[in-house]
């Protein structure tokens, strides 16, 4: 994407650094190949973010020459023997999609990549906690997985699971949801179920990640925004991981970026508030 537009030119995105810099998208993609692991944060029903994630991977694969593992949140641990074997072409379409949960939009938003790494015989892992623990921590508290047996504690992080309720994510969900994190059991819960989360997916990308190659993770942007989330529990496991985050804003105008946007990750796609959505 060029770097000048005019006004009428109704882009339907652009790309800044961490600083509000115009960015072009094949000097984005040059530094990214160089990353260990590059994290695509989207919103989950913008139709640009889900077409330039495929792009990218397309593009990664290549400069890559194969060397490149798909991460997303979209797809739950306990699945995983399922993803595998349809990507392998193991398992048919229509017993995937009915086995594996898949979101209600991945038909539209997340079957491309499935079909790309079964075509392009890349590995595809689903990081994300199976959503029932994270529900039973929302109400519970961790300490409910106490009481798992531990065929379901493989598919967590390794307990016991510490949370950092100064992370700024989780003080800001703490704000979202009218409490005081420290004091307040009801968003504690809510932040734990958030970490439960961030904490699985961390740990299961890193495992995947084969010495030298690229893993490239998809996720809401919540989950990697300001390198946190996500990132914090990275960094306690493997901290000479080269990082880079890409977020999804959208704005009213592209021209520049908006200074409320800048530093949430090191490169920022914007994309107009009135894009249509999927859902």
């Amino acid at each position: 994407m060029l770097l000048g537009f005019r006004a009428d030119d109704r882009p339907a995105y652009r790309l800044f650094t961490a600083a509000g810099k115009p960015a072009r998208y094949d000097k984005m993609l040059q530094e990214l190949a160089r990353a260990d692991v590059v994290f695509f944060g989207e919103q989950h029903n913008d139709p640009i973010a889900h077409w330039l994630a495929l792009q990218l991977t397309k593009d990664l694969l290549r400069l890559k020459q194969g060397q490149l593992v798909l991460g997303l949140e979209m797809f739950e641990r306990d699945v995983q023997p399922l993803v595998d074997q349809y990507t392998t072409g193991e398992v048919a379409e229509e017993e995937f999609e009915a086995r594996s949960r898949p979101w209600p939009n991945y038909g539209t938003d997340y079957k491309p990549l499935l079909l790309l790494a079964k075509q392009q015989k890349f590995r595809v892992v689903g990081t994300n906690v199976p959503r029932r623990y994270a529900s039973m921590v929302g109400k519970n508290s961790l300490s409910v997985l106490d009481t798992l047996p531990a065929k379901s504690k493989a598919w967590l992080a390794p307990l016991p699971l510490t949370v950092d309720y100064e992370l700024p994510g989780y003080k800001n969900m703490a704000k979202m949801f009218g409490g005081d994190a420290a004091h307040a059991a009801g968003v504690q819960n809510i932040i734990q179920a958030q970490a439960l989360k961030d904490a699985t997916m961390a740990y299961f990308l890193n495992q995947a990640r084969p010495a030298g190659h690229l893993l490239l993770h998809l996720n809401g942007s919540y989950h990697s925004d300001n390198h946190d989330g996500i990132l914090a529990y990275l960094r306690q496991q493997n901290p000479q991981l080269r990082v880079l985050t890409i977020s999804t804003v959208t704005q009213e105008q592209l021209g520049k970026l908006d200074r409320e946007q800048q530093q949430k990750a090191d490169f920022i796609l914007t994309v107009p508030a009135d894009m249509t959505k999927t859902y």
